[in-house]
């Protein structure tokens, strides 16, 4: 039996991996910052899921989790960093008071979760799940502030990849593109100063014309999710979809461009030399 710590559970992929956790017979705690959204999805499953709140961007919070985590189960094999948002806008549209907090959930949240995590899953081994997006494969105009966030995670996960190996620790990337949740509605904000001067670029089109119509299913997106979990050899990255194969495949194309066109210039020039 695995048991899953998973933040972000009020929605989208975090309620579904953890209704389907449980539903496979796996132990689940899942975590929401208003937990009462969320604890009516344990109930079906008694002692086997429990509902705990946490703001991952507070440090004390994140550790409470995670000791009444050891207190029910003993520990857990399986964390998800799946909580976080979006803010689109181009980078002069945005400000302090919109960025910040967005960084503060999708970045300096996951540190914190997965900092307090880390003293058990070093004793007892495990798997790291980091949920990023095509979005922390390729950046594009109007999303510049969640593109970073999520390059940012995918820096973080390469990092921790390496340092966990030793400890038996496997770190996943899971970098979906479109699928059908809500993600688009509830989990975007827009950027209040939109200015003409960018609206070639805005996300607000695609925003509202693809909200609940994107190509992927979701239920299918979390079987693979659970396929990787319990494989031996699940890859550090995992592009999520068509789309996403196509970012990936699109990026690798342009970064071996950009590397190619300036690559006489860029090692013949002797560096070491003044």
């Amino acid at each position: 039996m695995t048991t899953w710590l998973i933040t972000g559970c009020s929605s989208g992929f975090g309620q579904r991996l953890a209704l389907a956790a449980a539903q496979r017979g796996d132990q689940v705690i899942a975590t929401a910052r208003n937990v009462k959204t969320i604890e009516e999805m344990a109930e079906p499953f008694g002692g086997r899921m429990i509902t705990l709140p946490l703001d991952v961007t507070d440090a004390a919070a994140a550790k409470a989790a995670v000791a009444k985590a050891v207190e029910i189960f003993g520990g857990f094999d399986v964390l998800v960093n799946n909580a976080g948002y979006a803010l689109f806008g181009a980078i002069e549209e945005g400000t302090p008071e919109e960025y910040r907090p967005m960084f503060e959930v999708n970045v300096f949240g996951l540190i914190e979760i997965t900092r307090a995590a880390l003293p058990v899953l070093r004793r007892l081994g495990g798997t790291i799940v980091n949920m990023s997006s095509g979005a922390g494969i390729e950046g594009r105009g109007g999303g510049g502030y969640y593109h970073a966030a999520k390059f940012a995670l995918e820096g973080i996960s390469e990092a921790l990849a390496g340092e966990l190996k030793p400890f038996g620790i496997r770190v996943l990337i899971v970098e979906p593109g479109p699928f059908r949740t809500d993600f688009l509605g509830r989990s975007i904000t827009m950027a209040a100063n939109e200015m003409p001067e960018y609206a070639a670029s805005s996300r607000r089109h695609y925003r509202e014309t693809n909200n609940g119509n994107q190509m992927g299913d979701p239920d299918k997106a979390i079987a693979v999710i659970l396929q990787a979990v319990d494989a031996d050899d699940a890859p550090l990255h995992m592009p999520l979809g068509p789309i996403a194969h196509s970012i990936a495949e699109r990026k690798l194309a342009s970064f071996r461009s950009d590397i190619d066109a300036w690559r006489d210039i860029t090692i013949a020039t002797d560096f070491d030399q003044p």
